[in-house]
């Protein structure tokens, strides 16, 4: 059972599968381990990163495809949950058309940019998204109509998923049973099916190709594939995995705007988080999106524990100010790519093949 939930590709390192079975454990129990607003919305960002950062590893890590466009595909998810439920009401039906609608125009535009850019040098073709995403984005601050222009637009859900929704009168472990907790474990499903969906995909005779042609996409043509129509179904799924962790982070914020889903620094965040967690693992979309949103949401609360503390030496408790957080989460950020150069997932794999070579190579000479 667990060989086809995990498509066969397993952690291949303890420490790697106890990190991850934590991390899905605090993921799930997070409402009741972690009591607070902050720590329920940066768990649920978490999820949304999750899918989001693996969809875009299935298009760098396994196919070796560079696009700036990702959050366009991202954006289009979160602003169809919002138009529709804009239009239609706090209504499952619009909720669903807005997801349909979303990824209709998700795999349309891949399918465009995919045909039309796909078959030029690697640096042209990331320009080229580059140069989309940017339109797109001016055009959802201009369509205030449609978008609601830079205020972007705020919307209701269901009411089963408002925070006004009791299940029950009494809290349970101090919890209260709200449509808010339902919203929350509907993307903990959501984003685990998805994950695992990706993992199928990535270790099917599909990923191996995908992964012959990242390695070397001429003789990957040479014995038969047709490399353009491989990338372009790669394209297309990572923007539709793309268009869904969207509509998830819509319905879980109830707003979106061009800053919220379009912004070109959740590009930024979604390439350090790949990095930081391992390119070409997915497993490292869940390592890396659970440590970048901690050390973003609560670096600052460190820092300004840390600056109290050295109030006695000014210049340490200046350096230590939470206005210096980007500083510190840049830092963090370089060391982790000198020590683990090929992400957290990749540096644990690397770790556990070493250690069974070395028991061995001892049985042999023993």
């Amino acid at each position: 059972m667990l060989n086809r939930l995990l498509s066969n590709d397993f952690p291949r390192s303890r420490v790697l599968a106890v990190v991850l079975v934590l991390l899905m454990l605090a993921l799930a129990f997070t409402p009741f381990i972690f009591p607070g607003v902050k720590a329920l919305n940066v768990a649920a960002k978490v999820l949304v990163f999750v899918v989001l950062v693996g969809s875009f590893d299935l298009l760098l890590g396994y196919t070796g495809i560079v696009s700036f466009a990702h959050t366009m595909f991202f954006g289009i998810g979160a602003y169809g949950i919002a138009i529709a439920t804009t239009r239609l009401g706090p209504t499952w039906e619009a909720l669903l058309a807005g997801l349909l609608g979303g990824l209709f125009v998700s795999f349309a535009l891949a399918l465009l940019i995919g045909l039309f850019s796909l078959r030029v040098r690697a640096i042209f073709f990331a320009m080229i998204t580059l140069a989309v995403a940017s339109a797109f984005l001016t055009l959802a601050s201009q369509l205030s109509e449609f978008t609601g222009g830079e205020d972007g637009l705020s919307f209701k859900v269901p009411e089963v998923l408002s925070p006004g929704y009791q299940f029950m009168d009494t809290p349970l472990l101090g919890v209260k049973l709200d449509g808010r907790l339902l919203c929350y474990y509907l993307l903990f499903v959501l984003a685990l099916a998805l994950l695992l969906l990706l993992l199928r995909i990535v270790n099917s005779p599909f990923g191996r190709v995908l992964q012959a042609i990242r390695e070397n996409e001429f003789r990957a043509e040479a014995i038969g594939y047709r490399v353009v129509v491989y990338r372009t179904i790669s394209s297309i799924l990572s923007a539709l995995f793309a268009c869904v962790a969207g509509a998830m982070l819509a319905l879980w914020l109830r707003y979106n705007g061009p800053d919220t889903s379009l912004s070109f620094e959740i590009m930024m965040d979604v390439l350090l988080i790949v990095v930081i967690g391992g390119m070409g693992t997915m497993y490292g979309a869940a390592i890396g999106a659970a440590l970048f949103m901690v050390a973003q949401s609560y670096l600052q609360d460190l820092l300004r524990l840390g600056s109290e503390a050295t109030t006695a030496v000014p210049w340490l408790s200046a350096l230590l100010s939470p206005d210096r957080w980007l500083l510190w989460l840049g830092v963090l950020f370089v060391l982790s790519v000198y020590y683990f150069p090929s992400g957290v997932v990749g540096r644990l794999r690397a770790s556990a093949a070493t250690g069974r070579a070395a028991v061995r190579s001892t049985e042999v000479s023993s």
